[in-house]
């Protein structure tokens, strides 16, 4: 594992306010001591103390509470890897693409099933979906505004074919196919009307200039 791997599963060891001699440490991380003692100072630089205790019997021990970000996935990670895969699976010198689809597969079912509620409690899973809710919200509400207002906007977006491209794109519809919100645009580029799925618009920004209604007639 690299060092900030290394620091976070300390740290996920330590929390449970068990002491763990530095050599205990080090064989469960497969570093060497001297880098167990590098891990504590640079979590004491980040502001969380580990206290040493002394003697033939001592070790660290954590007595702070720490919150460390949740690891998981959320709908939006199935979605970019689902992304990814209809980019690769175009490319036939991609040998391994039955392999990825079973991995994200499996993903999707790990993320399935840790949206499960344990006592009547959302998972830190859902709080990240209502996230991307907000997120997708903020989006569509941007895009709803321009086309009311006749606003061109600058979009880069995850192509199924090319990968990330920026079109600067007059917005004209929003519409919704198979649980999914499209926005029909005029491209500047290609000249013509485009539609783009929502959810593959990364960045997006809404500029000053003004379009006409007939252009995209």
């Amino acid at each position: 594992m690299g060092k900030i791997s290394n620091i976070i599963t300390m740290l996920e060891l330590l929390k449970n306010g068990k002491k763990y001699s530095i050599k205990d440490l080090a064989g469960r991380l497969e570093v060497t001591d001297r880098m167990v003692r590098i891990y504590k100072d640079e979590l004491e630089k980040a502001g969380i103390y580990i206290d040493s205790i002394k003697g033939p019997y001592g070790g660290y021990v954590l007595n702070q509470k720490v919150a460390l970000p949740a690891v998981g996935f959320s709908k939006y990670d199935i979605q970019l890897l689902k992304s990814m895969y209809a980019m690769l699976e175009k490319n036939k010198e991609f040998i391994l693409k039955h392999e990825l689809l079973n991995l994200i597969d499996k993903i999707d079912g790990e993320y399935k099933g840790s949206k499960k509620k344990v006592d009547g409690i959302p998972n830190i899973v859902e709080e990240r979906d209502e996230k991307y809710r907000e997120i997708e919200t903020r989006k569509y509400n941007a895009i709803a505004r321009a086309i009311k207002e006749n606003q061109k906007m600058l979009i880069n977006f995850l192509s199924a074919s090319h990968g990330m491209k920026e079109r600067i794109v007059h917005p004209c519809d929003l519409f919704s196919y198979n649980d999914s919100w499209y926005l029909a645009a005029f491209c500047e580029l290609r000249n013509e009307i485009r539609h783009f799925r929502i959810i593959r618009i990364i960045e997006y920004k809404v500029l000053d200039q003004k379009y006409t209604e007939n252009l995209i007639k």
